[in-house]
């Protein structure tokens, strides 16, 4: 049952904590389940491979303090919280601990947690309070900044890690001995070797193995789960209580025949655990191979002001916002800032994966973990180093490894029913081989019973659901950590699952098929109107219309310098009207200068350009056509997904006439095109491709878009593609962001997805094929060919290998 616990705060919480003693799916479930009793817990995620749990508090209802404790106590994993709402650093406190906590707390802090002798973690709102402020003013020579130490996440994970290697180095050193007393060709003391036998493999089994009672027991009172931990009692247990009773026969002097095995249940426990730990620091490893946090540079350079170059080395913990930095050549930007002063190229292939370095001058924006190429920068900082866009990236990728598509469903629904099915053919493998004993081999009752069990604790053993369990999570994790480095990030992981079957891909045009910016590519003057473009230049130069600002940078390319013209006027919608004495000058669409019938702008609007004209006292005098210009990578990606036989479609809200030219110089047919679109229609038109039906599969549409107006259809679409130039609001509907300005990133989405779906098939087929052999091989089924109970436990390491290193491929398969 869930606490009856007390209301104790409003709002919710964020929690993120780290698990350990998570090593199996069972142990997931058992998770699972137990969170999602408590009250007051919602939107629950867990990953085995992360090691991690991550819900949504009521504080209405429940203390975050209160729901560690009660995991605590069902589950017995350990639980570090590595992360909640607010900022925060932990500091080291030079004055008694209860005397800092007992301070009056600083505007801005939120909490303040004892998490050591003399640390604390305390939670601010940097908005409020900065952390250097903290430091050097509220608490200077009391706390000081505690040394980093990583990412929390990784930090959590590499503990277990540890704390498992020294529980496999202690089981190692005390079976060790047993097995040179069993084994080794030395003088045969039958008492005492077995007298100190059985003190070391009773060591074992308590220090070693003790910890796997409660976690079993109590996944079996509480969450009424048969986990993997269950059959590491049971069949452990019956190797030691079968050896203590053999013990005791000799002690009184009536030895059995087959003498004691303790070495059995000691190497046992062993090779599990030496098994647990290799899984473990693989999985530790996959993890921090594509940790993007670790892109995070740990210092940076605060200098005195706008104009100085004097200052200090801090922390990049203890930047505030606001806080100008240093950026010396060939260093990482620390956080994400504006560029105050300095020029210099900046080697952004972290984010873009673009090999060229990209030009920065002032009022340009640099990124956390960009590499600054030749110049010096001052910097102003614009986001906060746990808030930058490493972090931010770090955050959608991890969001995907929480997320468990259908496969992982299927996965999960095997291993619950595994444990309960092994130890079925357990019982079903001992009644057999008693019967077998007996009436075959003509043994007698004791001598089968001690044969059958020794079958049966290999049945026990020998199997492992932990390939199951990791078949999907392991792939997921580093196929979506692999794409991030390469400018992909997925936010989910059904979309890996599913864009590998994509059948149509719809593009929206502005800003995604094309770069967003308007050039001129047609351009007709009247009679001596291309001796008065200074007079137009003077008329739009200082428009921010993209329209007008197109043809101001073509007007300055060709060298023409502006004319003064005073009273200039916009008109929404329409154009720019000013005077220069006794004349008026008008610039603006066709429609508004009621040229729109004129041949010479009828000569640009069937090119499928966006028509520019200039007037002088109601005189036509030049018209320019403008042109969104395409990506560089278009044409080639539209070509390459029509050659996977992927239907390519363009829904637009701009005119006709510049949609159906974009699609003809694409390859585009006609019928897959639909301009003057409204967002619902862009819903509606997806839906449409949905519904349709091609045999026995199902459509999958990919779309992709950048504004605003293509939330809706990126929400609607099988998988949606955001283009991260775009609006917050469309990347929030998004499936997938693609960091880079580039089309190339769909390409990279679907053989991502490809890659990692044959990863998964083939760590289903190993899971499979090695358990029935492995459990037909330890039953006895083959007769002469068996596995000693003794060495039952390297079926963990030889189970969970493979798939570990299926995932771990990934990094060396081109996509």
């Amino acid at each position: 049952m869930a606490p009856d616990l007390e209301a104790q705060g409003i709002g919710v919480e964020h929690v993120v904590l780290s698990v350990s003693g998570m090593t199996c799916t069972g142990c997931e479930t058992k998770l699972i389940r137990n969170l999602s009793a408590v009250a007051g817990v919602k939107n629950l995620k867990t990953s085995l491979i992360l090691s991690r749990a991550e819900f949504d508090v009521d504080l209405s209802v429940l203390r975050v303090k209160d729901a560690i404790r009660y995991l605590e106590r069902t589950t017995e994993f350990r639980y570090d919280l590595i992360n909640s709402s607010g900022s925060s650093m932990e500091v080291i406190v030079s004055e008694d601990l209860s005397c800092f906590l007992g301070r009056p707390t600083p505007e801005g802090v939120t909490e303040m947690t004892a998490i050591g002798k003399n640390n604390v973690r305390v939670v601010f709102d940097p908005q409020v309070v900065g952390s250097r402020d903290l430091i050097e003013e509220h608490w200077a020579g009391i706390a000081t900044l505690a040394p980093t130490r990583g990412d929390p996440a990784l930090r959590a994970g590499r503990k277990h890690v540890y704390h498992v290697g020294y529980m496999t180095a202690a089981s190692a050193a005390l079976t060790v001995p047993v097995l040179v007393m069993a084994w080794a060709p030395i003088p045969k003391r039958e008492m005492a070797y077995s007298a100190a036998s059985l003190a070391l493999a009773t060591l074992v089994q308590v220090v070693i193995a003790g910890p796997f009672y409660p976690k079993a027991l109590k996944a079996l009172v509480f969450s009424r789960v048969i986990e993997m931990d269950l059959l590491i009692v049971l069949s452990t247990s019956a190797a030691y209580v079968f050896s203590l009773v053999s013990f005791a026969y000799l002690a009184a002097g009536n030895p059995l025949p087959t003498g004691q095995f303790f070495e059995t249940s000691t190497l046992l426990i062993t090779l599990i655990m030496v098994g647990r730990y290799v899984a473990a620091l693989a999985r530790q490893k996959a993890v921090e191979s594509i940790s993007i946090r670790s892109l995070q540079t740990q210092n940076a350079f605060l200098v005195d002001g706008p104009d100085s170059l004097e200052g200090r080395e801090i922390d990049v913990r203890l930047l505030q916002y606001g806080d100008i930095f240093m950026v010396v050549p060939d260093t990482r930007v620390p956080t994400d800032g504006t560029i105050l002063s300095g020029s210099t190229e900046v080697d952004e292939s972290m984010l873009t994966g673009e090999s060229c370095p990209v030009e920065k001058t002032p009022g340009f924006s640099v990124i956390a973990g960009t590499i600054n190429c030749s110049g010096t920068l001052l910097v102003r900082t614009t986001r906060l180093p746990g808030d930058n866009t490493i972090s931010t990236i770090a955050t959608m990728v991890d969001a995907a490894k929480l997320s468990k598509p259908k496969m992982q469903e299927l996965a999960d629904k095997v291993a619950s029913y595994f444990v309960p099915v092994i130890v079925a053919l357990t019982v079903v493998t001992f009644a057999i081989w008693i019967a077998v004993g007996v009436n075959v081999q003509g043994k007698t009752g004791s001598q089968a019973a001690i044969q059958s069990i020794t079958y049966a604790i290999t049945v026990l053993i020998v199997s492992c659901p932990c390939a199951i369990g990791l078949a999907v999570p392991m792939v997921v994790v580093f196929a979506s950590g692999i794409a991030a480095e390469q400018g992909v990030i997925f936010k989910s992981a059904g979309a890996i699952e599913a864009a590998h079957k994509t059948s149509h891909v719809v593009f929206d045009k502005t800003g995604t098929l094309t770069q967003g910016k308007l050039g001129v590519a047609a351009e007709h003057h009247l009679e001596d109107g291309e001796s008065r473009l200074p007079l137009l230049l003077g008329l739009v130069g200082h428009s921010k219309h993209p329209v007008s600002v197109a043809v101001s940078d073509h007007l300055r390319r060709k060298g023409v310098l502006a004319t003064t013209i005073q009273s200039v006027n916009s008109v929404t919608g329409r154009g720019m009207e000013g005077q220069l004495g006794e004349k008026t000058l008008q610039a603006g669409n066709a429609g508004w200068l009621n040229f729109p019938d004129h041949p010479t702008v009828q000569t640009v609007t069937t090119q499928g350009f966006t028509t520019f004209c200039f007037a002088i006292d109601g005189k036509l005098c030049s018209v320019f056509g403008l042109r969104d210009s395409l990506r560089d990578d278009a044409l080639d990606v539209v070509a390459k997904l029509q050659r996977r036989s992927i239907s390519v479609h363009v829904v637009s809200g701009d005119d006709d006439g510049p949609v159906q030219n974009i699609a003809s110089i694409l390859g585009i047919p006609a019928g897959n095109v639909k301009a003057r679109s409204s967002p619902a229609d862009k819903r509606t038109y997806v839906q449409n491709l949905l519904a349709e039906s091609s045999g026995q599969m199902e459509p999958v549409v990919l779309f992709c878009g950048d504004g605003t107006n293509d939330a809706v259809a990126l929400a609607q679409a099988t998988v949606g593609v955001h283009m991260n130039a775009g609006s917050d609001i469309a990347q929030s509907a998004a499936d997938v962001v693609l960091m880079r300005p580039a089309l190339s990133g769909l390409i990279t989405v679907i053989d991502t997805s490809k890659v990692a779906v044959r990863r998964i098939k083939f760590n289903f087929v190993w899971s499979f094929v090695y358990n029935t052999f492995a459990v037909f091989l330890a039953a006895g089924a083959f007769v002469k060919v068996r596995i000693p109970p003794e060495f039952a436990g390297l079926g963990e390491l030889v189970s969970v290998l493979p798939v570990i290193i299926a995932a771990l491929l990934l990094r060396w398969t081109k996509i």
